[in-house]
């Protein structure tokens, strides 16, 4: 083990066996030079002592084992240096250094095998003095020069596609990344064979300043700004997949403060090993970053077993099975073997696509029916609950974009309230085990349509939670999605992309987000945990600011903010706050088995009394007389303050 820690270049070859074409030929050019400075030597030697006697002559015999004895041991000391470890066009200041140094050992150690050897020190001394400058400085020379002209010039163009990498972790993973990349160099036909590793950042103040099979450890991860612009960095290899996500999201931030692009390996639990546990090809799993990576969230975790023994072998309804939340539900509800899945939608090209993926996937053994339909047809839904016998329901249904729902409030109205209404009081009439709605954080103090028209929904599934005939009714709510439809990513994404300025309402205005595949699992968890009327909340953790998170697309795109991408602030729209709430103060919070999901008490809702309010608004509605039915939308919620939008 100690011969481990003092020499890590021999053990570092010793064990990958990577003795290459291109080292050894740098190995043949170092002997080269040096034989070919000793015989300089001695003929510079013999001159001096022809003309001046200065040294002793010695016969040609001794001076060839001279030469070899010089050229092993100098070998031999540049291998212990490092010198062999580090690719030619990779080598620094200190990769200089240290070949000077392993120069000056081997000249002394040579001195002393001479001097023992031959019992003539006034040649002995002068010839390794003079030789062994030469030595030096022939090395030297040679990799500066090789470095900056013949690889220059071979290799151009290459060179002006590489990506000069830092690897984030100079652990495990770290050092399989570079072994992957040193591989891929050496096949012109993968795709990664333009990777050129320049150094580590590591957390372990032990490994500054230290090599991993020639590649040096620069600084930690508060140092990735300053190492990115120093060693002009273009791309950052994330590679600490066991890391906190505390821990990630630092790094991270860090990270996209540079203008490089960014990939990462995904989580340990996530990757995906061969029969070669030598090494398992990371370099293959390294993705690029997605936004969601920056938000600084555990990833969340469910017991899949309550969804098991929720969905197995049961009849499961998804309305608005075709949109962004809807889709995924019947994707992830698709992998615990329900007996049927049945897709309710109005926009029959996503109702399409999510079908031709699940056919792709399952073929014959998903038993799935696509109903193209609106959920504000009550007939049209009462046939499909006849026919199909839904035993479970998902209602995911519904006009979700805040502006659009701020000019025609009736239509919010008439699809969300109503659609509901339609789709929950038939769940009831036909039996349904458990029906689930997915509602929003900005139910709560709604300021807009959608938010009242959501909150509405909310407070329909409680009252009929209380008078339910056997079904369990329960209400999800959460944020923000990434990448669902409307959300902020994809259009800030096209603006990126078509070079226009980023849009964002307010500079100050924060939301809180979470992913899809986050927020279907919460829909799931919550259908198996529910006992009926809980609104289910998931602790989404802190809020991000909008503008951060379009400041780190635009590095992501590695693209300077304010500078590359113009950053543009439109004021808040219609309906629009500063700050979403996820639980109304009159709640409270109940935790629940998972430390993610929390309950909220129910509220007693006064039963003629809402059946009567949303008999008038469906008449407003109907009558399309918005400000009648904003009006009594105020009336129905009262938290509902249209007016406010801070």
């Amino acid at each position: 083990m100690e011969i481990v820690k003092v020499f890590p270049g021999v053990w570092g070859y010793m064990r990958r066996s990577e003795f290459s074409v291109r080292k050894l030929m740098l190995v043949l050019a170092d002997m080269f030079i040096i034989a070919m400075c000793g015989v300089v030597t001695h003929f510079i030697l013999s001159v001096l002592n022809f003309k001046t006697g200065f040294v002793s002559a010695i016969d040609t015999p001794y001076v060839v084992v001279s030469i070899i004895i010089n050229v092993l041991v100098c070998i031999a000391t540049l291998w212990i240096c490092g010198a062999y470890n580090k690719m030619w066009r990779y080598f620094n200041i200190r990769d200089y250094i240290s070949c000077v140094a392993g120069m000056v050992a081997g000249v002394i150690v040579s001195t002393l095998v001479l001097a023992l050897r031959y019992n003539v020190m006034n040649f002995v001394l002068p010839y390794t003095l003079i030789s062994g400058g030469l030595s030096v400085l022939g090395v030297v020379l040679f990799r500066l020069i090789f470095k900056n002209a013949f690889i220059k010039i071979n290799d151009a163009g290459i060179l002006s596609s590489g990506e000069r990498t830092l690897i984030v972790g100079a652990g495990n993973a770290g050092k399989l990344i570079l072994a992957d990349i040193s591989s891929a160099y050496a096949d012109p036909n993968n795709p990664s064979n333009n990777l050129y590793p320049i150094g580590f950042v590591d957390d372990d103040r032990m490994k500054k300043n230290t090599s991993v099979n020639g590649i040096r450890v620069l600084g930690t991860t508060y140092d990735i700004p300053d190492i990115c612009k120093e060693e002009n960095i273009s791309l950052i290899i994330f590679a600490i997949p066991s890391c906190s996500e505390t821990e990630r999201k630092r790094i991270l931030d860090l990270c996209s403060k540079t203008s490089c692009k960014i990939k990462m390996l995904p989580y340990i639990s996530q990757l995906l090993f061969d029969d070669n546990t030598e090494n398992p090809h990371l370099l293959n799993q390294v993705k690029d970053i997605k936004i969601e990576d920056l938000l600084g969230r555990e990833p969340i975790t469910f017991d899949k077993s309550t969804i098991v023994n929720l969905v197995e072998n049961r009849v499961c309804m998804v309305t608005g099975g075709g949109g962004s939340i809807g889709s995924e539900l019947v994707r992830q509800i698709a992998k615990y073997n329900p007996k049927q899945i049945i897709i309710v939608d109005i926009y029959e090209n996503n109702a399409y696509d999510i079908q031709q993926e699940l056919v792709l996937e399952y073929g014959d053994s998903l038993n799935l029916k696509i109903v193209i339909s609106s959920v504000r047809d009550y007939d049209k839904m009462e046939q499909i609950f006849r026919e199909f016998r839904p035993e479970l329901v998902w209602h995911a249904a519904a006009h979700k974009h805040v502006p659009l729902m701020e000019t025609v409030p009736g239509e919010a109205v008439k699809n969300n309230i109503f659609g509901t209404y339609n789709v929950a009081t038939l769940a009831n009439k036909y039996g349904v085990k458990k029906f689930v709605m997915i509602s929003t954080d900005k139910a709560v103090n709604p300021t807009n349509v959608m938010g009242a028209t959501k909150r509405c929904c909310e407070m329909i599934i409680q009252y009929l939670n209380q008078n339910t005939t056997g079904t369990e009714f329960v209400t999800t709510r959460f944020g923000n999605v990434l990448g669902s439809n409307g959300s902020v990513i994809p259009l800030f994404r096209r603006q990126i992309e078509s070079g226009r300025p980023i849009t964002v309402t307010h500079p100050d205005i924060i939301r809180y987000f979470m992913t899809i595949p986050e927020a279907v699992s919460l829909v799931l968890q919550a259908a198996g945990m529910a006992k009926g009327g809980e609104i289910f909340v998931l602790d989404m953790g802190a809020p991000v600011k909008i503008t951060t998170l379009a400041e780190n697309l635009c590095r992501l795109y590695g693209k300077a903010p304010y500078k590359d991408v113009e950053i543009k602030f439109t004021g808040l729209r219609p309906g629009e706050k500063l700050f979403e709430e996820l639980l109304m103060d009159e709640e409270g919070l109940k935790p629940t088995e998972n430390k993610k999901i929390f309950i909220g008490n129910q509220i007693d809702i006064d039963k003629e009394k809402l059946l009567s309010q949303l008999e008038e608004l469906k008449i407003k509605a109907n009558e399309n007389d918005n400000e009648a039915v904003v009006n009594m939308l105020a009336e129905i919620v009262p938290t509902f303050n249209h007016e406010t939008n801070n």
